[in-house]
């Protein structure tokens, strides 16, 4: 039997264009203004948002400033071009909607001094880099009509270095030269205005494609489609390099004016490394495929050698890399030798090679052939790479993607040795070893943290009691490791930076009722921790001092929770309890979770997060339910099990027994009133709400946002799946709710932004699905949000979300009949 409520004449829809629709079951009548949830949502909605922090790399101070809060839809409806995969907004010169912070003031880490720096109103810190040193700093800092650069010390001086507007669109667009004393910047050049449009289109858009082969699935949207697209970009992704003294402000040119994504000192400060793209511009990839040059020149600009020049990767194979010369990078322990990354597949992740890639180096003068370091039988993750502290030590992380498992191997570049350190499978959380921490050198080159021969590493710490944060040293040698720091199990907390010396570090502690706040901590004798591990007694002192600014929400109760799925596969969820909670009442509860592929039972039902958070709500949070007195089950867990080939083949029966189990325990513990439970997702967690939907009881009314509901227009692969959808037509469909709109007879509201530059989830999904439903028969409701993207970000919106979603909610979950759009 059908548990949900449905509208006497036979469907509910309404579609939303602009502000907001009311309906009710008399009929429909459009109310044109945006709506907005109770008060003591909003409190909690606009409260103050917790600083960002960045550190010095000697731990010994912290740059703080506070986000600016959610824009306007004015702001997010500014002007903005689409050009190769980037949002462009021309005041700036910028991304589009990037936000930054005020109020910019320095702490010192010992003794908690507070120095405050002076920013014109209005001016936005995006971004902070120190020197090595930790003694200056630079700021990119956002204007009304630029992006400007401020240089500062610790002592509290700064300074805007004037007729400078940065180009942050493709890369970095300020670097410190290996001297700590100069800048290299990526500036805006001279050029007029931009390029007028034509009054009429010069001609249709064309594409074409002879012979091609499939890229891969995820290709961006905002790609160029006009010439005058083609002359936006060019206008404003090119910039200029230059070098700046901020002692007197000297600014010395050392390349032509171009489009540069990276431009890199060599660690000795001789050469340049230039990388720049080349045009034509295409139609059909982003960016980042276009053709591209790659040159070393000296220190004045002048060209050295050409070391690779790509031609466009527009016929990339699906879930593979593009062919040649890749992520090239200085080696941080010589003086200028560079290392890249070459396939030996075609790119080609299906392809049956005895290696996949191999890393190549050149040395200066850059006139030999490069040398083959090490040929990797599985792929190498570039991002992963990170060089030891002396010598020649390198550690190289592969991927194999039919086990989803890693290889982690250290080199001697120097003598050529190569031995494996350690392997896992990707989706272990309690076995994962964490990840290097880094120091820098005092030309500003990041290396591995070392003691001797043992590095230091930190990690999340997964547990079946959540995660547990650590800092370990492990061997370079053997890999053993030895646990300096783990959280308490009645907080989360976790290693930030070492503070002047390895025996104190900077310590972010937080917990379910306190406030997160930052520590120096100093390690003594080791003791045996409560759990009988080995670790490290430890001393704290606070830095900061932030108060709660929601002290509402720390009378939310949260709990870990286990269970099982009926094939015996470990699940669990964090379950959150209303203010006030009686025990043993049953509650209308709201299911969120997000689908995740895992090679087996032993990490599926491995625990995700920490119910020692600190809770706070942001944006359009389906927790903001339990402030209108529903029951959350969060981090649901929603496992894929299989080999990564098949995986999807099993996706709608796998989906049903994760919610089966999950609905089962939570109405077991008396807390999910069985009639009045409902499933929220977003993205494809809002394909999983769509499916159960149509194919179980359940629910009596879902939320579906941002999703995609028709995987046939993905037709080469989407999530993990590699097929396309001429291998697997019958997975392709029978994973696609659209095909079976006239099962979903639970109300279901379908919220999307109207510019979602996602591409596997097109805003024309979310209405196709709701025509669908609304032509079966269905109850369903469209909420399209003007200007926005795939998550939301306006304050209109988040609160008209909001709205939506109590509403919807308390109609057709917890049975409020006088919950109407009429409200």
């Amino acid at each position: 039997m059908k548990r949900y409520l449905t509208a006497s004449s036979g469907f509910l829809a309404v579609l939303l264009m602009l502000p907001v629709a009311g309906v009710s079951d008399q009929g429909m009548e459009l109310v044109t203004q945006w709506q907005s949830p109770p008060e003591d949502i909003l409190d909690v909605l606009y409260a103050p948002q917790l600083p960002w922090v960045w550190i010095a790399p000697t731990g010994e101070y912290m740059l703080l400033v506070d986000p600016v809060p959610y824009p306007s839809l004015a702001e997010l409806s500014a002007p903005m071009h689409k050009l190769a995969g980037i949002r462009v907004n021309p005041a700036l010169n910028s991304i589009h909607g990037r936000r930054g912070g005020t109020t910019p003031r320095l702490v010192e880490v010992e003794g908690g001094t507070v120095t405050s720096l002076d920013l014109p109103d209005g001016a936005q810190v995006h971004g902070v880099v120190f020197t090595a040193d930790g003694e200056h700093f630079a700021l990119t800092v956002g204007h009304s009509d630029h992006i400007g650069l401020w240089v500062g010390s610790v002592s509290g001086d700064l300074n805007e270095i004037e007729d400078i507007a940065l180009n942050p669109l493709l890369g970095a667009a300020v670097r410190w030269l290996p001297d700590q004393e100069r800048l290299m910047v990526l500036r805006v050049p001279e050029r007029g205005l931009p390029p007028e449009p034509p009054a009429i289109p010069v001609g249709p858009m064309v594409t074409e494609g002879i012979g091609a082969s499939a890229r891969s699935q995820y290709e961006t949207r905002n790609l160029l489609r006009t010439a005058h697209d083609d002359q936006l970009f060019d206008y404003y992704c090119k910039s200029e390099p230059v070098i700046i003294d901020p002692a007197n402000s000297s600014v010395s040119v050392i390349g032509e004016e171009t489009h540069y994504y990276n431009v890199e000192f060599s660690p000795d400060g001789e050469y340049i490394l230039m990388e720049k793209l080349i045009g034509p511009w295409s139609h059909e990839v982003a960016w980042w495929r276009f053709a591209r040059e790659i040159e070393v020149r000296d220190a004045e600009g002048e060209l050295v050698v050409s070391v690779a020049s790509l031609p466009l990767a527009d016929e990339v194979p699906v879930h593979g890399v593009p062919m040649g010369t890749r992520s090239v990078t200085w080696r941080a322990t010589a003086p200028h030798e560079l290392f890249w990354i070459e396939a030996l597949d075609g790119g080609d992740p299906a392809a049956e090679v005895p290696y996949r890639d191999r890393l190549m180096r050149l040395g200066a003068p850059f006139t030999g052939e490069p040398e083959e370091v090490f040929t990797a039988e599985h792929r190498i993750w570039a991002s992963q790479m990170a060089w030891g502290d002396e010598g020649g030590t390198l550690m190289l992380s592969e991927y194999e993607r039919m086990r989803r498992w890693i290889f982690v191997w250290l080199l001697d570049v120097d003598d050529g040795t190569a031995r494996l350190w350690y392997d896992r499978d990707s989706g272990d959380r309690y076995g994962d070893p964490g990840y290097p921490v880094f120091r820098q050198l005092p030309n500003g080159q990041r290396v591995m943290h070392q003691v001797g021969n043992a590095v230091y590493f930190s990690g999340s710490g997964g547990t079946e009691q959540g995660d547990r944060p650590f800092l370990d040293l492990r061997n370079l040698n053997t890999a053993e490791t030895q646990r300096l720091f783990r959280c308490d199990p009645d907080h989360y907390e976790y290693f930030q930076a070492f503070a002047g010396r390895e025996d104190r570090f900077v310590l972010r502690s937080e917990s379910s009722i306190e406030v997160p706040n930052y520590y120096l901590t100093t390690l003594g004798e080791e003791i045996e921790a409560a759990d009988g591990e080995a670790t490290r007694a430890a001393t704290r002192v606070p830095i900061t001092h932030f108060q709660d600014p929601a002290p509402l929400l720390r009378d939310i109760e949260k709990r870990l929770v286990h269970y099982e799925r009926e094939d015996g596969v470990p699940l669990s969820f964090h379950l959150f309890l209303p203010p006030g909670y009686e025990e043993g009442t049953p509650l209308p509860t709201v299911v969120d979770a997000y689908p995740l592929e895992y090679s087996g039972a032993a990490t599926a039902g491995q625990v995700r997060g920490s119910a020692q958070r600190f809770m706070r709500m942001y944006g359009a949070s389906h927790l903001y339910f339990l402030l209108q007195g529903y029951a959350v089950l969060n981090q649901t867990a929603m496992p894929m099990l299989g080999d990564p080939e098949t995986t999807y083949d099993t996706f709608v029966p796998q989906l049903i027994a994760d919610a089966e189990a999950a609905v089962a325990k939570a109405v077991e513990m008396g807390i999910a009133d069985p009639e009045r439970i409902g499933i929220i997702g977003h993205s494809h967690g809002a394909l999983m709400v769509a499916n159960l939907l149509a194919h179980t009881d359940l629910f009596r009314a879902g939320i579906a946002r941002s999703g995609s509901y028709n995987k046939t227009n993905q037709p080469f692969g989407f999530q993990a799946e590699r097929r396309s959808l001429f291998q697997a037509r019958d997975v392709y469909i029978q994973l696609s709710p659209t095909f079976f709109a006239d099962q979903i007879n639970e109300p279901i509201l379908i919220i999307h932004g109207n510019d979602d530059s996602n591409p596997g989830t097109l805003t024309f999904q979310s209405e196709i699905l709701y025509e669908a439903v609304r032509g079966s028969g269905g109850t369903a409701r469209l909420v399209l949000l003007p200007f926005e993207d795939h998550g939301y970000r306006a304050r209109e919106s988040l609160e008209h979300v909001l709205w939506e979603q109590f509403r919807w909610f308390d109609q057709y979950v917890k049975g409020d009949e006088t919950a109407t759009a009429e409200d």
